[in-house]
């Protein structure tokens, strides 16, 4: 069962990173931060969903910032 299991998440994954093929930049930064943020989140608070809402939330805004044209 876990080889099914491995087998799904993977394809998952594969799927889930051909849709940022046409992304911008700042699109993918923006994406990133919430994934990396979410998941800060989630160790930080003990797995609540709160705080992962709240560290995709904070990444994702970080990550959209800090790619920003510079005027």
């Amino acid at each position: 069962m876990n080889g099914i299991k491995q087998s799904a998440l993977c394809a998952l994954a594969i799927v889930s990173l051909a849709g940022c093929g046409g992304m911008t930049t700042q699109e993918r930064n923006t994406a990133i931060g919430a994934g990396v943020g979410g998941v800060a989140g989630s160790v930080l608070t003990g797995g609540s969903a709160l705080g992962t809402i709240g560290g995709a939330a904070v990444g994702g805004v970080i990550g959209n910032e800090v790619s920003k044209e510079r005027r």
